[in-house]
This record gives structure tokens, C-alpha cells and sequence, in this order.
């Protein structure tokens, strides 16, 4: 079967050029493993581009516009939209089906715009990526099994964080949240005072940003705070295989 469409991943955007960066590399990624699954006669990297919802240089209907004339120079006829998200929030759920519904008004039915599930729908999978993280973090022998605690962005929308309190279950971790309660430190303070020596933290984000890097200072303040306590930080998801073959998933479930 001969792909007839082009790939837009779509992140929420930042000042930061640094998650853009990592966006890019996610893109080549997907790109080539679309290649290596596809059948024989398909152009060796399908096309796959990057827009965001936010701080791009237009409104994301004008990125996918832009896209879409691409695509039909390509002579196919069809995108997939793939939302870089980990939580269905409002820009899940309104803000980016509102920005494709402007764009496919644009084109009428010369092109056909699908919008795909949000990647943090992989629950399976995103599990298996968080196992990755805590695995990263080497703790002392000698003291008690290490507590957990899935940090994430957190979102207000009701039922937005229920994948993240899934997740958290699966792994043996607790939650919190940068944007809603309960916080970082209220959950480390609950576990200190419950006597837990060590503490895994892991981000639920899927890039370094600015907030990765406030979490970070965060951390290291929570250290001098409870110095008994030995309180661990793991890495982002990050641009990997792994995570753009979720997003595959999301194309061809």
C-alpha cells in the first residue's frame, strides 16, 4: 500500500528553542519509521513536518494551510494530524480540532485533514517509557526501596489527568503536578514524614524546557530542605525511537 499522506506533528510551542529542536529530531525519526514499515515503492521519507498551536509564526490553521499546499504538491491528498500531547487538555480537545476545522474549510474537498489522537492516548506505551526513566536512576542499596512520584504538567480539564494517575498506578508511583495541586513538594514532604529515605521523581514531560529546568532548581532546593533524604530526578521522555514508534501507533492503530 502506497502512503497518500503527509505528517504533521503538532506541539504546544515555546519560547525555548529547545523543545522545538527536540520536535525536529522527533519528526526525522518518525519519518524513517514510516519508511522502514512501509511497502515497497514508497519515497524513502514520507513527509513529515512540525507546527505548533502556540508562539509559532502564524496561527496553527495557517501552518497547516501552508502544509497542505505542500502536501498537494507532493500529489497526495491527505495529512494526518498528530498531536505531540501528553494530557487532554483543552488544547486536545477544542483548540487544535478548532484550528483543523478552519483549515479543511480552506481547502474544501481538494484535501482531506485527519486529526489523530493525542499521544498520550499510548497509555501502554508511554508506561513502558516512564519504566525507561525510573530505571535510569541508580539509588543506594543499603536503605529502603525507593518511593516514586510521576510529575506532570497537570491539566484542569476534567478527566485530563486520568492517564497520568493510570500510569502512575502501573509503575508504583504517586502524582503531582506543576500546575495544580498536589504539588512536588507537598507529596515529598508527605513522603519524608512518613519515613521514606529514598525518592524517585519522574518528569512526565516529553522535552527539556523551561519548566524542566525550573523542576530541576526545584529538586535541588527540595534537597537542602530534606537533607536525610535521598531525592532523585530522572530525564524527560525525549525525541527517541521508542516514542516515534507511539506515534506510528497513532497513524496506523
Amino acid at each position: 500500500m502506497k502512503l497518500r499522506s503527509t505528517y504533521l506533528l503538532v506541539s504546544h510551542g515555546s519560547r525555548d528553542p529547545r523543545p522545538q529542536i527536540a520536535l525536529e529530531h522527533l519528526a526525522k525519526l518518525l519519518a524513517r519509521n514510516l519508511a522502514d514499515s512501509s511497502c515497497e515503492g514508497v519515497p524513502s521519507f514520507p513527509a513529515v513536518g512540525t507546527a505548533t498551536l502556540e508562539l509559532g509564526p502564524a496561527p496553527l490553521h495557517e501552518q497547516i494551510c501552508r502544509f497542505g499546499e505542500h502536501t498537494l504538491s507532493l500529489g497526495l491528498t491527505e495529512i494526518q494530524i498528530l498531536p505531540v500531547f501528553l494530557l487532554a487538555g483543552v488544547h486536545v480537545t477544542a483548540d487544535i480540532p478548532a484550528q483543523v476545522e478552519i483549515a479543511q474549510q480552506a481547502f474544501a474537498s481538494n484535501l482531506k485533514i485527519n486529526l489523530r489522537p493525542h499521544l498520550g492516548s499510548q497509555e501502554t506505551g508511554l508506561t513502558k517509557l516512564v519504566k525507561t526513566q525510573m530505571q535510569e536512576i541508580a539509588f543506594l542499596p543499603n536503605l529502603q526501596p525507593p518511593s516514586w512520584i510521576l510529575l506532570s504538567h497537570g491539566s484542569r480539564q476534567p478527566g485530563g489527568n486520568l492517564t497520568v494517575e493510570k500510569i502512575a498506578s502501573q509503575v508504583g508511583a504517586q502524582t503531582a503536578y506543576w500546575s495544580i495541586k498536589p504539588s512536588l513538594e507537598e507529596k515529598i514532604d508527605g513522603l519524608v514524614r512518613g519515613g521514606h529515605q529514598q525518592i524517585g521523581i519522574v518528569p512526565y514531560f516529553l522535552f527539556n524546557g523551561g519548566i524542566t529546568d525550573a523542576i530541576a532548581r526545584g529538586v535541588e532546593q527540595l534537597k537542602h530542605q530534606f537533607p536525610q533524604t535521598e531525592i532523585h530526578l530522572a530525564n524527560p521522555l525525549g525525541a527517541s525511537i521508542q516514542l516515534a514508534e507511539l506515534i506510528s501507533d497513532l497513524i496506523y492503530p
